[in-house]
């Protein structure tokens, strides 16, 4: 709305919520409420993501049944594991580097809710000065195997939607 009150919603709904957490309706109360409302009002324009631009929505529908299927197997892969303890000694967890060529902020939060989602995997962290993330994998065969699996079963359909 403005340059000092960008959102006066959430403003006043952040004074709302401070004036019923502290109990009071004193004029301090209200006022030091009122600034943190403004404050914190400004601080929620620096958090918030560019718009995004989809590209090609066709892509959508044959990336979500891809998704529900590795989530199905990977719970079941996981499942096996766990329920065999003979063959748990067996496996070996680690860590894998993956270089990514994708840079939108919304391809890349897709692409961690999806490795973060399939169990066996997490996403780690991000390096953006060389555009790798680091994937933790519970059953780690092959290194290169998991970055050809991120990199052409899911990076490659985001970068077509997000880039």
């Amino acid at each position: 709305m403005t340059r000092w009150l960008p959102y006066p919603l959430v403003a006043l709904l952040l004074l709302g919520l401070w004036l019923l957490l502290t109990g009071s309706m004193s004029p301090g109360a209200f006022l030091l409420g009122g600034v943190l409302a403004v404050a914190g009002s400004g601080i929620l324009v620096a958090l918030l993501m560019p718009r995004a631009r989809l590209r090609r929505l066709t892509t959508v529908p044959g990336l979500l049944r891809d998704i529900v299927v590795e989530v199905v197997r990977s719970n079941n892969a996981v499942a096996w594991i766990i329920l065999q303890p003979g063959h748990a000694a067996n496996r070996r967890s680690g860590f894998v580097r993956v270089p990514l060529d994708m840079h939108s902020p919304h391809g890349l939060a897709a692409l961690a809710c999806i490795l973060t989602a399939t169990p066996g995997t997490i996403w780690v962290e991000y390096d953006s000065s060389d555009g790798s993330m680091l994937l933790h994998v519970l059953d780690l065969i092959d290194d290169e195997a998991w970055v050809r699996i991120v990199k052409d079963r899911w990076e490659r359909r985001l970068m077509e939607i997000f880039e």
